[in-house]
């Protein structure tokens, strides 16, 4: 067995041409393009490709695009007054804080004061709790991707036991409430988790945001499984790697992302979607 391509490529482009098609009505009505803002503390590899990979979509699709660097000797004051001006200004109608963000400053600040109208990557206490609640506002982006790269390929997840490893709050979390919402029965593994490569073997769909590239291998996947990989781990020389073994997987799988291709530019898009939400939204207020 060879598994299928779960092809974020092709499902992202058709994703951004609605996108960028909206965006030219919202402009012919407003005299505006959305806006977005990109706020990251440091260096970090992943989260620097990241912020470039959203620049390069947002002028693909028409959204206005700008990028705060925070300075590393800071401090939680000038994180706050920094989002506080951005929730005031009226040419911004998305946020994105690259998380998690870097001592001194604290994730925390960024939960409670950036507007929860503007947060498109759904990290405030309102966005996460209507999700919880099963009535979406602006969802994390990373795992709306992969609902809608699944969703692209036509994967059934009514029904499906799903197993998400990793139980972060922008990807893990959030992902298993949409699974939950789409009729699936969801198991989170993590770190504490008793013989992982059991509870993986037990999934229809795998889902992998752990941060470890090629922790999953094919004794870890069942014959046929969906296997989802969140992964974006920049080795030195610029290679993207993904928390999955994808040519070992392969051979066992049904369907599989590639890293790169498969998950990051569905977030990319899907990103781009919320903030066109988000604006339009803002001036219907």
């Amino acid at each position: 067995m060879v598994a299928a391509i779960l092809d974020g490529v092709e499902a992202s482009a058709a994703l951004r041409a609605n996108v960028s098609e909206r965006v030219q009505t919202f402009f012919a009505e407003n005299g505006h393009a959305p806006g977005l803002v990109t706020v990251m503390a440091g260096g970090d590899r992943s989260a620097s490709a990241y912020v470039r990979a959203l620049g390069r979509v947002a002028g693909r699709v028409g959204i206005q695009c700008r990028h705060i660097a925070l300075p590393v000797d800071g401090d939680d004051l000038h994180l706050r007054n920094t989002l506080l001006e951005l929730n005031e200004d009226r040419s911004v109608h998305g946020v994105i804080v690259q998380m998690p963000i870097p001592r001194p400053y604290s994730s925390s600040v960024v939960a409670e004061t950036l507007s929860p109208f503007k947060d498109v990557d759904g990290i405030t206490p309102h966005n996460a709790g209507m999700l919880a609640l099963g009535h979406p506002k602006l969802v994390p982006s990373t795992p709306l991707g992969g609902m809608e790269l699944l969703r692209h390929h036509e994967i059934p997840l009514f029904g499906a036991r799903v197993t998400i490893v990793g139980r972060s709050v922008v990807i893990g979390r959030p992902l298993a409430m949409m699974m939950v919402s789409a009729g699936a029965t969801v198991t989170i593994c993590h770190t504490a988790t008793r013989d992982l490569a059991e509870e993986c073997r037990k999934a229809d769909i795998l889902c992998v945001a752990a941060g470890r590239p090629g922790l999953v291998d094919r004794s870890m996947v069942g014959a046929g499984a969906v296997v989802l990989d969140f992964g974006t781990t920049y080795d030195t020389d610029g290679t993207v790697r993904g928390d999955v073994l994808f040519d070992d997987v392969r051979e066992i799988a049904g369907w599989i992302s590639p890293v790169p291709g498969g998950t990051l530019p569905m977030t990319t898009a899907v990103l781009m979607r919320n903030t066109l939400e988000a604006a339009i939204r803002q001036v219907a207020t």
